[in-house]
């Protein structure tokens, strides 16, 4: 039987259809070969697609598969040139090369060309910046539904956002991965001190849950006025849908003001947070890897940057003569 041929990749003005339908291919290789997370396909499409939009204006005309395939250095370096005067950043710089390269691969693997430009390319340095931990007073306080009775909400709210930062601090989720739980993965308190979350690339991991937090959980169940099926989002929005990320990050936003605290407690900053303090408390660093869903060692070993400048704060203002 012969596969149809695919949808061309939308919003596509700038290239040949055949250069949008090798992209759609490009990206459903990636989503069911190499399970890349949507949001990593979503940056990788848009990168491309900027590069592919850059390049028809450079050239003159549309991008073709064979015009692509004969990419040379020089508009690379023009490429990744007019994205830093657009004030990007190095880091989704290395994003879009690593994307454009990925595109080459599978181009080259279905036979339509190489691109031998892009190997050619130095990804561009990025410094080291350390995550930036949450004290772990304020870490708490956070997690305090009586931190949000100024607030004109109802007060099932203040104990889902509360359920929900205590579970980013109390167990190192990803936002993405405590709105993915379904009420059926959340156990009771008492019955139970383990989650089983789904992180990037679809990987399940288990993670360890205090039962004071299941305790804020089910507060937060107990309060709720619509349904919540076991198979279904645990954590609701006002309405009863999904419970969006920029909701919590709202409220963040909002404490972190009445907390005097900077932009940088955000709660992706309670996972750092959780790690940090796990570190600086004697744990060890290949078991916090795990509990974060790390791939790699050396992903997790920039906590380690963070306990040593405050240990070396604490010499500083402790030792007698520092």
């Amino acid at each position: 039987m012969v596969k149809p041929a695919p949808e061309p990749f939308p919003d596509l003005a700038c290239a040949a259809p055949d250069v949008g339908q090798q992209m759609a291919r490009w990206l459903a290789h990636l989503r069911a070969e190499r399970r890349l997370s949507p949001k990593t396909l979503e940056a990788y499409a848009r990168d491309v697609r900027q590069c592919l939009a850059f390049l028809s204006e450079h050239w003159g005309g549309l991008v073709t598969l064979k015009r692509f395939a004969a990419l040379e250095a020089t508009d690379v370096r023009a490429f990744m040139a007019a994205r830093r005067n657009d004030d990007i950043g190095g880091r989704s710089l290395m994003r879009a090369l690593a994307g454009l390269r990925s595109f080459a691969r599978f181009l080259e693997q279905e036979g339509l060309g190489k691109v031998g430009a892009l190997g050619a390319i130095r990804a561009p340095k990025v410094g080291k910046s350390l995550p930036k931990p949450i004290h772990m007073s304020a870490a708490k306080r956070f997690a305090d539904a009586a931190e949000r009775a100024g607030e004109d909400r109802e007060p099932w709210i203040w104990a889902r956002d509360a359920a929900v930062m205590a579970l980013l601090y109390g167990s190192g989720l990803r936002i993405s991965e405590a709105l993915g739980l379904k009420r059926r993965d959340v156990p009771l308190p008492g019955a139970g001190d383990v989650l089983v979350v789904t992180g990037k690339g679809n990987k399940t991991r288990m993670v360890p849950v205090l039962q004071n937090v299941l305790a804020l959980v089910q507060d937060y169940v107990t309060q709720c006025p619509h349904p919540l099926p076991p198979e279904g989002p645990i954590f609701v929005g006002a309405r009863g849908g999904p419970l969006s990320p920029r909701i919590i990050q709202l409220t963040m936003e909002r404490l972190r003001g009445a907390l005097g605290l900077p932009d940088s407690a955000t709660p992706h900053a309670l996972r750092h947070s959780f790690a940090t303090h796990l570190l600086s408390r004697g744990g060890d660093l290949r078991a916090i890897q795990e509990l974060l869903g790390h791939a790699s060692l050396s992903t997790t070993q920039v906590y380690t940057g963070i306990d040593s400048e405050r240990l070396f704060e604490i010499y500083k203002t402790a030792h007698p003569r520092a």
